[in-house]
């Protein structure tokens, strides 16, 4: 019995060992079946995360080229143009700043070398002079209409003093009571200026030739009926410093019948010219 058992292990043994042989190698083929999947998935997982990230990074990219576009807080225009607006491509998604405003910034904002900014110095210095010269003309025009203002006033002033002294002249001499007699108008006359003396005469000549006439309206109209009179005189309530001086030239009589005849309204107008120191 002894010698059979010894004889039986030897082949356990085997069997034991193949069998755990095959454990291993089904354990190892196991094993590397499951690195053969593992490492697809790896890969797949890491494109994928990849062209995530690309994504993202596009949309973000497109996202900024908008902002640039439209020039949000002037970014676009003041930070980046100055710099990339002569890269090709890149250039295209810069905001649009207008021909005028390229214009005026390549003449007043940058030069390419020190004779280009002397010579812009230059310009604005003679710029400047005309200016200069414009505005001293300028003064000069508003002193010489200062001027003119002034003499304009001096002549109003004189003008006014000349036509108080033709009105004194008309009550005094012309038109009072007692007119004086012809010594007494010429010693007037050689009182005053010479010129002013000269435009009066032609003046009391007038008003003397119209007084004339005057006194043969008065007649015409005295001898009326005062009911006519009345109505033309109501008719003419344009001139009617001419009719009051026709009714003064009438008696009192006449004048009486006919300013009751008128309108009451025209009346008391007539009534004041004739004796302004009752207004």
């Amino acid at each position: 019995m002894a010698d059979i058992n010894e004889i039986d292990d030897p082949k356990e043994e085997k069997k034991k060992s193949r069998r755990e042989k095959k454990k291993e190698k089904k354990q190892k083929a196991q094993q590397e079946n499951d690195q053969d999947t593992e490492e697809p998935e790896k890969a797949s997982s890491k494109i994928v995360m990849a062209l995530v990230t690309i994504l993202i990074i596009v949309i973000w990219l497109g996202i900024f080229a908008i902002l640039i576009k439209s020039d949000v807080g002037g970014f676009g225009s003041t930070v980046l143009a100055p710099a990339l607006k002569n890269v090709p491509v890149i250039n295209r998604i810069l905001p649009d700043t207008g021909e005028a405003a390229s214009t005026e910034n390549s003449q007043d904002a940058g030069y390419n070398n020190l004779d280009d900014a002397v010579a812009r110095i230059k310009e604005l210095e003679v710029e400047l002079d005309t200016a200069n010269s414009q505005i001293e003309q300028d003064s000069q025009t508003i002193d010489d209409l200062n001027s003119q203002v002034a003499d304009l006033s001096s002549y109003k002033e004189d003008q006014a003093a000349f036509e108080e002294e033709k009105e004194k002249y008309y009550e005094e001499v012309v038109f009072s009571d007692n007119a004086p007699d012809i010594k007494e108008y010429k010693a007037y006359y050689e009182s005053i200026d010479p010129a002013n003396a000269e435009v009066l005469y032609k003046q009391v000549c007038e008003e003397l030739q119209q007084d004339d006439q005057i006194k043969d309206y008065a007649d015409t109209y005295s001898k009326m009926k005062p009911k006519e009179a009345a109505a033309i005189f109501d008719s003419m309530t344009d001139n009617l410093q001419l009719v009051a001086r026709i009714l003064n030239a009438m008696d009192s009589q006449s004048r009486g019948n006919i300013l009751g005849k008128m309108d009451a309204d025209t009346a008391a107008k007539v009534t004041k010219i004739m004796n302004p120191s009752q207004n």
